[in-house]
């Protein structure tokens, strides 16, 4: 059964992170992602990064769903191979740093000529303007700049810390796949493609401002009194390992009183001020966690309704059962790596399935078929190989 966006074809000219995870998730969901690569390819199959028979992991996660086509668009016969493809292109996704697409010759002014119905997705760092756009900008830099950093500073040291995860590029390719999903349905109503430019400081800002930044929120009242998300609280030790508990409500809060066998703290003329609060609860309570095994706390801490799990670490994450129940990972046998896992497409649809319909490409794997489709000769493809201008 056909994707969401079965019909609708992507040329994906981005590399690295958050452009390819874009274009992944338009894949999962039906779309015709076409992978237009330069001769070197995507620098994440690297043999640097994690591999298996040449197969990078990243880059198999990220570049599912896509078939691979070489094109060197710095030789003017790949460029016009290149606006040939945008003639029938539904999509163009582009990560290059501000300014290079127009050295190519191929802005999105240039292109609309060639087809008006074309959404054009600039995915970048900072925007097209400003005293930091020509810097080079990578996930832990926009981190700094959008003050996850200091976010997630230690409490006694005040040292800002990053996330240990690429969240800002994963974040911008969520963005940037809602954002074409969306420019298509635009297009439904006016007839009319658009540029639609998603960078990772909008995205990040976007992410961060409903909790961690509402303090800025009334221009001439800022303030930093706004209480930091203390996460690191929610981390318990338990007599036998760690423990996650995120106590909301106070029903919540009185459901893990019970739980620890603790009276209703509440109501404990020791803890009525917020100082209190933030020293003193928090000794008992790390106290009161250490005396329990983490299954029989979590049992209850279930009869009490109190939102808590066991904290996995990554190798557990396969086996638990949660995960497992739900479906979430898919394996699969990919023809040059071997038995291979990944997270299912998060979105289900229930009449227009998404799936991994097919595996990462190898470099220029689909040069010859995807050329042949948009209408040259065998020999045509031939004597461009030979010239340099694909592969």
């Amino acid at each position: 059964m056909a994707g969401p966006l079965d019909g609708v074809r992507v040329l994906d000219l981005t590399t690295i992170y958050s452009g390819p995870i874009a274009a992944s998730i338009l894949g999962d969901q039906g779309a015709d992602v076409i992978k237009v690569e330069a001769p070197d390819g995507d620098l994440m199959r690297s043999p640097m990064t994690f591999q298996r028979n040449g197969v990078s992991r990243a880059f198999a996660m990220m570049n599912r769903n896509k078939r691979s086509v070489v094109i060197n668009l710095r030789e003017d016969e790949g460029k016009a191979v290149l606006k040939r493809m945008v003639a029938e292109a539904d999509v163009l996704m582009e990560n290059y740093r501000p300014g290079v697409m127009e050295r190519l010759g191929l802005a999105y002014e240039t292109l609309r000529e060639v087809n008006p119905r074309l959404i054009f997705a600039s995915i970048n760092g900072v925007g097209h303007e400003g005293p930091y756009v020509n810097r080079r900008v990578y996930d832990a830099v926009i981190q700094a700049i959008s003050g996850i950093g200091s976010l997630q500073a230690d409490p006694a040291s005040e040292k800002p810390l990053l996330v240990n995860t690429l969240m800002c590029d994963k974040i911008t390719s969520m963005t940037a796949a809602q954002s074409i999903a969306a420019a298509l349905y635009a297009r439904e109503q006016t007839g009319l493609g658009q540029r639609v430019d998603v960078s990772m400081l909008d995205s990040a800002l976007f992410f961060m401002w409903p909790d961690s930044m509402l303090g800025y929120t009334f221009p001439g009242e800022e303030t930093t009194e706004t209480p930091r998300r203390t996460h690191e609280r929610m981390v318990r030790k338990t007599r036998d390992g760690y423990i996650c508990t995120m106590p909301v409500k106070r029903a919540e809060w009185e459901g893990v009183f019970r739980a620890l066998k603790l009276p209703n703290l509440f109501e404990d003329e020791r803890f009525q001020s917020q100082r209190a609060l933030d020293a003193d609860l928090q000794t008992l309570l790390n106290e009161a966690y250490a005396h329990f095994d983490t299954v029989e706390l979590g049992e209850r801490l279930d009869a009490e309704q109190v939102p808590w799990a066991h904290i996995n670490a990554r190798g557990e994450v396969i086996h638990d059962a949660q995960v497992k129940a739900m479906g979430a990972l898919l394996e699969f046998d990919h023809p040059i790596a071997g038995p291979m896992r990944q997270p299912r497409p998060p979105g289900r649809f229930h009449a227009t399935p998404a799936d991994i319909f097919r595996c990462s490409p190898e470099l220029g794997e689909q040069t010859r078929e995807v050329l042949a489709e948009y209408g040259y000769s065998s020999e045509e493809i031939t004597q461009m190989r030979a010239d340099g201008v694909v592969r």
